[in-house]
């Protein structure tokens, strides 16, 4: 076939293609470059879920009669002029693509004023045909009206979906928009009807917009992060485990302002979370990640939902250790960190200098893994290893604790077992030191399952198994920290078969595989030769553990998988160290559990995501019976 120069009118319906999905990304790209003029108050006006008419108008800088036609060509654009500015790109737009892309797709009209014009202009387009520049009135700002979206590319339009699911798009993308930009005004109606007005009265750290965007159950249960270092600054909300969702719909991410999807970044969020959640839950978010323009690529998708960090690994680590640290101060009888209840965050020289350790090569992350066959037994054996108490894990699953001297604070618990009656009353002592503590003091003990307290604001209920699982599996971990990473040698060193690409990753990050236990050489170009491998795990599938932390290595340039592996077997054992239902405790013991509580990181939840404890404050029980009334 002949080469030929493709019309303008064709090269902006393929441009279309890539920037112009659905009604949403209209919407997006026309208030996005609103934003950018300085918009303070955005008005959009929908029909048909926008099918049928778009239109958005701001009172921004606006755009002069002598520039209509050139902002409607191709590549043109006011944000950037060189290389150096792409390379620092901090507007939401920058290519130039948008508008020319839409009208070439649409009825499309642009009237626009500058303050220091003394009237308007306007320009109509007709499926990528061009009119005359023709003058207006027109206040300051820009009006921009999309008619019968791909009324002349009927291929694209039989794509669209019902009315209902495209406005539920828009409304999406506005929804991840307000909570961005809480300073701007933004009015929204659908056929002829005013469905939505997001106030433009708040800033970042107002909680206004949380509660308009994402409910009043996420804004009370809403933990505020805000923590800088290395250049880089975490700030927004997070919430509490208890609260979480089946699906990722609230999880919004921003980098330098700019709404993006993230994998490896929302996947640091969910480890730091894998402590705390049930299997198969996601955790709610809003978080902005701020850093130097020029330490991130935001050319790398057409529609400008994806970034390429320069320093990924940083980044990765950054995030995940500031909310591993955040979500370890969720102990139980902490108030939330809600909007206005201050920041949680972590010291950003300590944070530094385990980053830096080992050449900044951190490697704590990433997915959680099927269980590696490791066996009760084995856990008895660490227990007995670490502590020089044989036999304190039970081997029978089901059996009550009997492990006296329990590195537990909690050691009374270490008793025979008997049958707790249904209902045991405990008296609340009469000279209790240093004031109320945040759980109280133990009054009762419930059908053998539950702990009830009286604290300063009402009644406390704790599970006293997932509550001393917690604390148990806290200890464990710290213990195990300090001991420090051990290896074991094999026998007989084992020779794995691998790809050529996975042969290259280990030989140019042995110093990583060594911090995480592993002693591996290159044998040949497509197999290696594995020495020794992390006493804990010893007696797992070693080989599939470091196939998939040369997975991760490949792709993300660190692994958590040695340290998810060792939690889950460190889980199990204080899974079976707990104390069971139906076992009597008196006053010392239970009031002993509620102060490890207290001390205790993530106690709030138990290891498998479940919560430890609720309360009832004193004005919800009177609500209850109608006190006062």
């Amino acid at each position: 076939m002949t080469i030929r120069q493709l019309p303008d009118t064709l090269i902006n319906q393929i441009a279309a293609g890539e920037v112009v999905e659905r009604p949403a990304s209209v919407v997006k790209e026309l208030v996005e470059n609103a934003l950018d003029a300085g918009a303070r108050r955005v008005d959009i006006d929908l029909e048909e879920g926008g099918v049928r008419l778009i239109r958005v108008r701001d009172d921004g800088k606006g755009i002069g009669a002598d520039e209509l036609t050139l902002a409607v060509s191709r590549h043109a654009t006011s944000k950037i002029a060189s290389l150096d500015d792409l390379e620092g790109v901090a507007t939401l737009g920058f290519r130039g693509e948008a508008l020319p892309s839409i009208a070439s797709v649409s009825r499309f009209v642009v009237s626009s004023r500058r303050v220091e014009a003394e009237h308007g202009a306007t320009l109509e387009i007709d499926g990528g045909r061009v009119g005359e520049v023709t003058p207006r009135a027109h206040p300051q700002g820009t009006t921009i009206e999309v008619r019968d979206l791909f009324f002349n590319v009927p291929a694209r339009r039989k794509f669209l979906k019902a009315e209902r699911t495209e406005l539920g798009h828009i409304e999406d993308w506005l929804r991840q928009l307000a909570l961005a930009r809480p300073d701007v005004e933004l009015r929204v109606s659908h056929n002829g009807k005013a469905s939505r007005r997001w106030k433009g009265d708040g800033d970042l750290l107002s909680d206004v917009r949380l509660h308009e965007a994402l409910g009043e159950e996420f804004a009370r249960n809403a933990m505020r992060v805000d923590h800088a270092a290395a250049g880089l600054r975490l700030h927004g909300w997070i919430a509490q485990p208890a609260y979480n969702r089946a699906s990722a719909d609230q999880q919004y991410l921003y980098v330098n302002g700019r709404a993006i999807r993230d994998r490896s970044v929302s996947h640091a969020v969910k480890q730091a979370y894998a402590d705390v959640l049930f299997h198969g839950r996601q955790p709610a978010y809003v978080l902005f990640l701020e850093l130097d323009p020029r330490r991130v690529d935001v050319n790398v998708h057409p529609a400008k939902h994806e970034v390429r960090f320069r320093d990924a690994r940083l980044i990765h680590d950054f995030v995940y250790r500031t909310l591993h640290e955040a979500l370890a101060e969720t102990r139980a009888g902490n108030a939330p960190l809600a909007p206005g209840n201050g920041n949680a965050g972590i010291d950003g020289d300590r944070w530094q200098q385990g980053a830096m350790a080992a050449g900044g090569s951190a490697y704590r992350w990433n997915a959680p893994q099927a269980p590696l066959g490791l066996q009760v037994a084995d856990a008895r054996n660490l227990y007995a290893a670490l502590y020089g108490q044989p036999g304190a894990v039970p081997a029978d699953g089901d059996a009550p604790v009997a492990a006296s001297g329990m590195p537990f604070a909690a050691a009374a618990f270490a008793g025979p077992s008997s049958a707790a009656p249904p209902f045991t009353h405990q008296p609340m002592p009469d000279d209790a030191p240093g004031g109320m503590p945040p759980l109280g003091y133990a009054i009762a003990q419930l059908h053998g399952i539950y702990i009830l307290a009286e604290n300063a604001d009402g009644l406390v209920v704790v599970d006293m198994h997932a509550a001393h699982e917690r604390i148990g599996y806290e200890r464990l971990k710290h213990a195990h920290d300090g001991e420090g990473l051990r290896t074991q040698p094999l026998l007989v060193p084992a020779t794995l078969a691998v790809s050529e690409r996975e042969a290259d990753v280990a030989e140019r990050e042995s110093a990583t595989l060594d911090a995480l236990g592993f002693e591996v050489t290159r044998s040949g170009p497509q197999s290696l030769t594995l020495r020794s491998v992390p006493a804990l795990l010893a007696h797992g599938d070693v080989e599939a553990l470091l196939r998939d932390v040369l997975a991760d290595l490949r792709e993300h340039g660190q692994s958590r998988r040695v340290a998810e592996a060792r939690d889950e077997l460190l889980a199990t054992m204080a899974c079976h160290g707990a104390v069971r239902a139906n076992r009597r405790l008196g006053p010392a013991e239970m009031n002993a559990l509620l102060r490890d509580m207290e001390a205790t990181e993530r106690s709030g939840q138990c290891n498998h995501g479940r919560p430890t404890w609720t309360r009832f404050n004193l004005a919800e029980m009177d609500r209850w019976f109608l006190r006062g009334r």
